[in-house]
């Protein structure tokens, strides 16, 4: 089973998240930034082109065999998925046509949503902007594992097993903690996204749904580019909570390794975030940051120190009340 972790409960911290009162020392001190803010206007080309590659390498996919079938939605179809699951991470952020339009935003999210198969833009919005407004909070950061999860996957073999289930974790914890009414634009979305599941499989088969649906979960799981759900926030340096990586895979996932700076300023761009960094040096180079995805993975698995409890925690506010 391997080696139990040494952490038994979260990291408590009774301060507010850091980025907030960063964000205002760096605009005064930088308010330069402040011409980073704004929509990408490349940002649905680049969802319009991965989408038509998906759905266009369905037409290959159909007539090979099985094996192939999986290494490509591991290392192709899957890597493609994830690249559009940060595209939806930027749309969430109305940064393809910007605030002014939202339903634009919206649509193009559900999209974008088409070749990953699980019906998930519309929600991951509202779950992902209180993940930024309330970082750490015990019951509206649902990006935080539960405390059951904490205690089932406390080894070495645990951890293993939980990254490569991570899809499922990160899919259904907000449902099950933090159950929200669904709305109007929630039941379009799983409509669409449930018409497109079937009509791949009608037309392209179990080799079809495979290569996407089966891609995405891959890709979610022990893949490299799945290294950054860990890096970005489980606590690999006591008391730092966010954790920016500025390697090549950032080429594939719209930047999202630049996770510091993307929650000092989450209305700049993945493509602009590089500049935060450039503009405001002396705020970011002096922070702990990761240099592989693969590393990270790798250390959270195996290093008894990590696990899921590592992570820094705050109490809710209306159950402090409560209590």
């Amino acid at each position: 089973m391997g080696q139990h972790v040494s952490r038994t409960d979260f990291e408590w911290s009774y301060t507010a998240e850091p980025h907030a009162s960063r964000r205002k020392e760096i605009l005064k001190k930088h308010p330069e930034i402040k011409e980073l803010f704004g929509n990408d206007s490349n940002l649905k080309w680049w969802v319009l082109g991965l989408v038509s590659f998906q759905l266009l390498s369905l037409f290959v996919v159909k007539d090979l065999p099985w094996l192939w079938v999986f290494l490509l939605a591991y290392c192709i179809g899957g890597t493609i998925n994830h690249s559009l699951m940060l595209a939806i991470h930027e749309i969430s952020h109305n940064l393809a046509f910007g605030h002014s339009k939202p339903l634009s935003n919206r649509f193009l999210g559900i999209f974008a949503n088409l070749p990953i198969a699980l019906p998930f833009s519309v929600s991951f919005k509202g779950y992902h902007l209180e993940h930024h407004k309330f970082q750490g909070d015990e019951k509206l950061d649902t990006d935080i594992p539960t405390s059951l999860e904490a205690r089932l996957f406390c080894t070495t073999f645990g951890k293993l097993i939980w990254m490569s289930l991570q899809p499922l974790f990160y899919a259904l914890r907000p449902v099950i903690t933090y159950p929200k009414t669904p709305t109007l634009l929630e039941i379009v979305n799983n409509i669409i996204q449930l018409t497109c599941n079937f009509l791949v499989f009608y037309y392209f088969g179990g080799k079809g749904i495979f290569y996407l649906a089966g891609g995405s979960l891959l890709a979610m799981g022990l893949h490299p580019v799945a290294g950054h759900f860990i890096s970005e926030h489980y606590m690999f340096h006591k008391g730092f909570e966010t954790y920016s990586y500025y390697g090549p895979l950032n080429y594939v996932t719209f930047n999202v390794g630049y996770h510091n700076e993307h929650h000092d300023f989450p209305y700049v761009p993945g493509s602009r975030l590089p500049k935060v960094r450039e503009m405001a040096p002396e705020y970011y180079d002096h922070l702990p940051r990761h240099e592989s995805w693969v590393k990270v993975i790798y250390d959270f698995i195996t290093d008894p120190a990590i696990g899921p409890y590592a992570r820094i925690k705050r109490k809710h506010a209306g159950l402090l009340k409560e209590e």
